[in-house]
């Protein structure tokens, strides 16, 4: 007889961001007595492999969809729009399977807006309600509700009220019946912190994103931290790869830092330049560190959280083709960085109401 209720979390292939932010959720399942199955593919599947190499994983494939190295992201998008639907079709019949042979009782799904089915009962985490685009916001919008309402619960990744961290994309409109706040999800939130930890490095690196871009960042990055004198990491962000550090001048150079090593590398650091990917941006709220924030060119959300923080003077963001770490540096000290946020019970009342339902 089955005792414990088997859970299937599921993380969009985009970047690692919505890999890393399912991992409090799973720590918060396991909690409260769940068994987790993950379901993901490339390299959100290989961290999160790294991340509870005692779970059960099956490859569930992903969309399968590259950032350009140059011209639109919008128009890239817009021509990727049939194959993302078809995936959302495929995603769906998948799943059904998946449930029926693993006897899976509730989904989880981050970002993954084909997985509302009535099966059982499934939650979307999603903080984009709104997307931000050129044209069209208001029509995304009814789009991203239609998908919402098909399943049981909608978990926002932030706070209620002012005082919150994505601003239009998810407090512009009332939010759907279903919907609930959760808080920042940060894979860091449950490591204690220490303000004396000694500081190792004075700026950390950290690569991320869909490709190509994430390339083109690495490269951007490591041909300039060749010639800076502060004591510099640069984190690859490829956990596929095998954790090698390599030397360049003052700086060291690794693919991947699980989620502990990384909280005690941005513990150890000054400065943090990255992606302000919204993810990353809970681990800074959680983390309290100040960063420089360089957008995907073209990735909408992106260019307007960083801006937002820009504008707050919270923290410095840079366009990529623009970036001088040299002078980011100096620039930086303008800037407050995120105010704290208080923990709150948020996520785990709602893993709660979510399991009761199961």
């Amino acid at each position: 007889m089955k005792t414990k209720k088997r859970i299937l979390v599921c993380p969009l292939d985009w970047g690692l961001g919505h890999a890393t932010r399912c991992i409090p959720v799973i720590h918060e399942l396991q909690k409260q007595g769940a068994e987790v199955v993950i379901a993901a593919d490339k390299r959100p599947l290989e961290l999160l492999k790294q991340e509870f190499p005692q779970l059960q994983f099956i490859v569930f494939p992903g969309y399968d969809i590259a950032y350009p190295e140059n011209g639109s992201m919008v128009l890239k998008m817009a021509f990727s729009i049939p194959k993302i639907l078809r995936k959302i079709r495929e995603e769906k019949i998948f799943l059904k399977e998946i449930v029926r042979k693993e006897k899976i009782d509730g989904v989880i799904s981050d970002n993954r807006y084909g997985l509302g089915i009535t099966d059982v009962p499934t939650v979307l985490m999603l903080h984009q309600l709104m997307i931000k685009s050129p044209f069209g916001e208001s029509a995304l919008h009814q789009i991203t509700l239609n998908y919402v309402k098909q399943f049981s619960f909608c978990w926002v990744p932030d706070f209620p009220g002012e005082n919150n961290l994505s601003g239009d994309l998810a407090h512009q409109y009332p939010l759907p019946d279903n919907a609930r706040f959760v808080g920042a999800l940060s894979r860091f939130s449950s490591f204690p912190k220490n303000e004396k930890t000694e500081k190792k490095y004075d700026l950390l690196f950290i690569i991320s994103g869909p490709e190509p871009q994430r390339t083109v960042f690495e490269k951007n990055i490591v041909q300039q931290v060749s010639k800076l004198s502060q004591r510099t990491l640069v984190v690859l962000g490829k956990p596929e790869s095998d954790t090698k550090t390599e030397k360049i001048g003052n700086a060291e150079i690794i693919s991947h830092l699980n989620a502990e090593q990384l909280f005690n590398a941005i513990s150890a650091s000054e400065l943090v330049l990255t992606r302000p990917g919204y993810s990353t941006i809970m681990d800074s709220a959680v983390m309290k560190k100040k960063a420089i924030f360089v957008p995907t060119p073209g990735q909408t959300e992106q260019e307007y959280l960083g801006n937002l923080y820009h504008q707050k003077k919270l923290h410095l963001c840079v366009k990529q083709n623009e970036l001088d770490v040299a002078k980011a540096i100096k620039q930086v000290s303008a800037f407050n960085g995120f105010s704290e946020f208080s923990e709150t019970e948020l996520l785990s009342n709602n893993v709660k109401e979510f399991l009761s339902s199961c």
